[in-house]
């Protein structure tokens, strides 16, 4: 079936809110948007199978799929912070039919690392952001701290002995926890593994004792009573989570650290092209079974433009990067 006719449908009963992203798509792509897609759209996640980034794919992609009347399928490759399956979208062909789960990481390793083969800005053009999501500070329930004074407390009589685990240097959880670190004034020793799943299992399992998780990833352990959720990462608490205290409320005042996801495309595909897969992740966001999941794990959806979020990945790289100097948190390679 023509992949234009499948998308018209696929607006046309997800609600009238659709009508005017079809007459986007369609009046900006002219051709394109009957003729693109043809075959699959490979959706890279450069993170591990499990992670909160895997976790949030496979709930926006399948909408995507509904709305180009093509599937898209997730394409995990996990490793080097992000930089293993960012390398391997940046070579892909703009052809439209390679898309990359960008997010706050791989902005950050523009800082992080020196000899990267690929440049977020450069090589990279925006589609959407997807979300805006905090961290949450967690304990194993077998470390004796039930708020951030208390963790710090027992840090600062206990300086080493303290462990948390990561998914790696660059990673949300890293730069989440260093910059927490450096503020409090405290030592607590990273334990970096291969991918977040990984990191989950350590500190799930009281291998290791502590760790900032995305949002999506902490709230299900913490309700089960396997990990003691102490305070989120960003400046205000979660509208829908408000039993949860900032971190800066918490012990840390000023700290405030949040992360991001978004659709990337390698840098020369074709503007008409992103048009068309923008108005897909907007249709895939917009609808209410996505927002409701979302919502229940504390994403706020985003759903900008193509512009605007290219600007705000610019923006990220140069603030993360003044981040990462002051705190001196570059790593070799």
């Amino acid at each position: 079936m023509n992949s234009s006719l499948n998308t018209l449908r696929f607006f046309r009963a997800t609600g009238p809110w659709a009508i005017g992203l079809v007459a986007y798509a369609f009046t900006a792509c002219g051709a394109f948007a009957q003729n693109f897609p043809t075959k699959v759209v490979r959706y890279v996640v450069p993170f591990t199978g499990g992670s909160g980034a895997d976790t949030l794919a496979r709930i926006v992609v399948p909408g995507m799929g509904q709305a180009l009347g093509q599937q898209v399928i997730v394409d995990n490759r996990g490793g080097a912070a992000g930089n293993i399956g960012a390398e391997l979208a940046a070579r892909a062909p703009a052809d439209g039919y390679t898309l990359m789960q960008a997010g706050m990481p791989l902005a950050a390793n523009m800082s992080l690392y020196k000899n990267l083969s690929y440049e977020l800005s450069r090589d990279f053009i925006a589609v959407s952001q997807l979300v805006q999501s905090p961290n949450m500070l967690v304990v194993h329930p077998s470390l004796p701290a039930k708020s951030v004074k208390e963790l710090i407390a027992l840090a600062k009589a206990r300086p080493g002995a303290i462990n948390y685990s990561s998914s790696g240097a660059g990673s949300t959880i890293y730069l989440s926890f260093e910059f927490f670190k450096g503020m409090a004034g405290i030592n607590i020793v990273h334990v970096p593994y291969r991918g977040g799943a990984e990191a989950v299992t350590a500190v799930v399992s009281g291998e290791t004792s502590v760790s900032f998780l995305p949002l999506a990833t902490a709230l299900p352990q913490a309700r089960q009573g396997r990990l003691r959720a102490l305070a989120v990462s960003t400046a205000k608490r979660v509208p829908s989570l408000p039993e949860y205290p900032t971190v800066a409320e918490a012990g840390v005042p000023g700290y405030e650290f949040g992360t991001w996801y978004g659709v990337m495309a390698p840098a020369k595909t074709p503007k008409e092209i992103v048009a068309v897969l923008h108005a897909a992740i907007i249709a895939s966001l917009r609808n209410p079974e996505v927002l409701r999941r979302l919502n229940d794990l504390g994403y706020i959806t985003v759903g900008d433009t193509p512009e605007v979020f290219q600007a705000y990945v610019k923006s990220e790289v140069e603030r993360l990067g003044k981040l990462i100097r002051a705190y001196k948190l570059a790593v070799d390679g």
